[in-house]
């Protein structure tokens, strides 16, 4: 099946949405996950369709615009960014793996959602034809609207003792049968209307089509085996796609908040009946974190473009490139967070409260960059590292 829309049709449904979006953001944190229409919205647009191939209905787009989609929905809704990016991103992935599994996941329906997480938390007994596997995993984004899962985990030797992560690690594609999660457990200050459910599992038979390593999927054997690597979009590395999805999610947030502070500053007066919006401190203030914000994003999409740059040519990327793709990446969210850190700053008490849309930004913009894609000194270490010849960590992925 082949889509008949276009990837500008799904940008411009997603522009429609931000009226929309802001105003149901309050409503997806009381609830701690997205409202129902807010998911069957999503589903209409087709964002989560962006990175999924033609031939299972999707649209297949190129990194540049979908991540030009998260910094879009970004701006109005921390948790529908996060959703979108975290559950949006593993089509990309399944994609790489076995036509059987794309068959079952997206034979009767293309537009099933994936949650995850990837952290290898849990552990896979090889037997006959597969594995058996066990695990509990935190922070399940936007699994209440999933069918499915893809959970990371360590596979184990005879005694039951866990290989080392670097060559260990498998993601397992799970149907929504083979797992529970626990809603209770999900109590968060920020991004809490993502709905990031823990996940457990109880041994479980994982079949061996629906796992894959992910050293496949950084060496490009993986979209080999899928018969993808004619597509350009499934040539693109895969951690930074997935890694910089994460990125993006946090510094669209920021971005969100700054916007948020200029909607707020325009008729707010201080406590001496200063307009803030002629004050030279707030505007020396909303300057800074402006050029900021703006900076990152604008390294951002030019770092993105110069490597799918490469990967249309057919031409392999440098491990430099990759390392500093990642510290670029990295610095320009912890640019942001001190940046929305300093609008909050001097944007008085008021701006705590509930029914200011600026708190809430804060509060996703913080949580989102406490990813573990997003800890600056594991990139930056590595960088390091590569620059003096050292050998890079292992188990760090490129």
């Amino acid at each position: 099946m082949t889509t008949t829309f276009s990837t500008t049709d799904v940008l411009d449904r997603v522009r429609a949405l931000g009226t929309y979006l802001d105003e149901q953001a309050d409503l997806a944190d009381e609830l701690g996950r997205l409202p129902d229409e807010t998911a069957q919205r999503l589903r209409e647009a087709g964002v989560m369709r962006m990175l999924q191939p033609h031939d299972y209905a999707g649209y297949q787009c190129s990194p540049p615009e979908w991540f030009d989609a998260i910094f879009e929905v970004g701006r109005h809704s921390g948790a529908v960014t996060w959703v979108c990016g975290v559950v949006g991103v593993h089509p990309f992935e399944l994609a790489l793996g076995t036509r059987r599994l794309q068959d079952e996941i997206w034979g009767e329906d293309p537009d099933v959602w994936i949650a995850s997480p990837y952290a290898p938390f849990g552990r896979a007994r090889p037997v006959e034809g597969g594995f058996r596997f066990s695990g509990r995993w935190p922070w399940s984004t936007g699994t209440y609207h999933c069918d499915w899962s893809v959970l990371g985990g360590l596979i184990t030797d005879e005694e039951g003792k866990a290989l080392p992560h670097d060559v260990g690690t498998r993601h397992f594609f799970l149907p929504k049968s083979d797992y529970t999660t626990l809603p209770d457990e999900w109590r968060m200050s920020g991004l809490a209307g993502t709905g990031s459910y823990d996940v457990v599992v109880d041994d479980v038979f994982i079949p061996d089509y629906r796992v894959i390593d992910p050293r496949e999927l950084e060496s490009g054997a993986a979209a080999e085996r899928a018969g993808r690597s004619d597509a350009a979009l499934y040539r693109f590395p895969f951690n930074l796609m997935f890694a910089g999805t994460i990125a993006a999610g946090a510094l669209s947030i920021a971005r969100g908040g700054l916007e948020a502070f200029v909607n707020y500053s325009r008729t707010r007066q201080t406590r001496m009946n200063h307009v803030v919006s002629m004050d030279p401190h707030q505007l020396a203030t909303l300057g800074a974190a402006a050029a900021d914000i703006d900076a990152g994003v604008v390294q951002f999409r030019r770092d993105i473009e110069s490597v799918w740059a490469l990967v249309e040519v057919g031409q392999p990327i440098p491990v430099d490139l990759k390392i500093e793709v990642r510290r670029n990446q990295v610095r320009a969210v912890q640019r942001a967070i001190s940046a929305i850190d300093e609008l909050m700053r001097h944007a008085g008490g008021a701006a705590m409260s509930r029914d200011n849309p600026l708190q809430r930004f804060w509060r996703d913009a913080h949580t989102g960059a406490g990813h573990g894609a997003n800890v600056a000194e594991t990139q930056y270490t590595a960088y390091g590292l590569n620059l003096f010849g050292h050998p890079l960590p292992p188990g760090y992925r490129i």
